[in-house]
Order: C-alpha cells, then structure tokens, then sequence
C-alpha cells in the first residue's frame, strides 16, 4: 500500500499562547479522530508534527493514525520558520519512500503549515529545500490580524487566511484540513495521480479565505 504522508507544521512561538495553542491541540485532536474513522484515511494517510519556534523540532515521526499520539504544545519564543522548512525537507527525504524502477514509492507528501505571525529567520534557504523536497500540496495558513502572507507566498502558491486566530475559526481550519486528507486518501488511489494543490481539495468553509 503506497502511503499518504501528511506533515503539520505548527507555530508555537509565544504569540500563539492562550486560546489559539489550546485550539491547536484541540484541532489536531479532532482531526486524528475524524480521520480514524475514515476507511480510506486510515490505510493511507500517515501524519507528522514539526513545531517551530525559537528553533524546529518534530514532536511526532511520520506515523500511521491508530499509532498517532497526540502530542504537547506548549506556546513560547520567537518564529522560526526558515529552521521549520529546513527540518521538513530533511524528514521528507528521509521518511518518505521513493518511486523507483522497482518500487513504486509512497504519494507525494500534503503539508499544511499555521503561523499566527511572521518568520524571525531567514526563509531563504528553506524555500530552496522544499522545492527540491517533491512536495505534493503545500498549504500555508496565516491565523490572525498579526500574520503576514508574504512569507507564505514565498513558500508556496497555495495561502489561506484566518481572520482571526480564536476557537472557533482555527478548528474550522483543521475540519477542512481532516476533509482535504479525507478526499486525497480516497483521490489518489482512484485517480493513481499525486495532489498538487488547492484546486484538488474541498472549498475551504467561509472563516479560510484563500489569497490570490
């Protein structure tokens, strides 16, 4: 069964303490849940966490979803993002299978990254390493009035938007990004292509506005 690796990259710098980290833990808490009872999602979808902050760390190796453990996030420092592209370039390479002569490999990887603010490090280097990296879709989101997209928009042509970065609004993020996984387990083994943008996800809901 080629896999469907599925990579979360969180912001938990300190401007993300309180209500949006608490809704956060709550999103991805819902979404594993969803996704567990999901035919398709659960024999495809395998899924990692990287949090960023003062630097990057990947609290949870890519995993299938009954062996999932939601992990700890915990809001404090600076942004790092540049080190958060760097890390996820390098676990792509290593964690996820290659199409070979022999063997076909795993489906390009999905990747949706939240940030509720704008990098403290240089991206540079990090934008170099994900374009190399055969990246299926990567879907950057900017959470709240304080987050700018002109970071995002280096990274990755597919940006969204949140109006505001409280409960309500962040968990309809994870909801369309529990649907989007839902969808592309059930697309790619039909279709036997690799997803490659918004265009091959559902509508986002009204509180993820796409940028243009």
């Amino acid at each position: 069964m080629r896999r469907l690796p599925v990579y979360l990259l969180i912001d938990t710098s300190g401007s993300m303490s309180g209500e949006p980290i608490e809704a956060v833990r709550n999103g991805v808490q819902n979404l594993v849940a969803t996704l567990r009872q999901d035919p398709s999602a659960l024999e495809a979808a395998y899924l990692s966490v990287i949090t960023f902050s003062d630097t990057a760390q990947q609290v949870v190796p890519l995993t299938e979803l009954l062996q999932f453990q939601i992990p700890s996030f915990d809001a404090g420092g600076t942004t790092c993002m540049g080190a958060a592209l760097n890390l996820l370039a390098d676990r792509v390479s290593q964690e996820v299978t290659k199409t070979t002569a022999e063997v076909k490999g795993d489906w390009k990887p999905m990747v949706f990254m939240m940030t509720d603010g704008q990098s403290t490090d240089d991206i540079s280097a990090g934008v170099e390493a994900i374009k190399k990296a055969k990246i299926g879709a990567f879907i950057a989101c900017a959470a709240g009035p304080g987050a700018t997209t002109k970071d995002l928009l280096r990274i990755t042509e597919s940006v969204v938007h949140l109006d505001t970065a409280d409960a309500s609004t962040i968990s309809a993020f994870f909801k369309w990004v529990s649907a989007s996984i839902s969808t592309t387990s059930q697309r790619v083994d039909l279709t036997k292509k690799d997803v490659s943008g918004l265009s091959d996800l559902p509508p986002p809901p009204p509180e993820v506005n796409i940028v243009l």
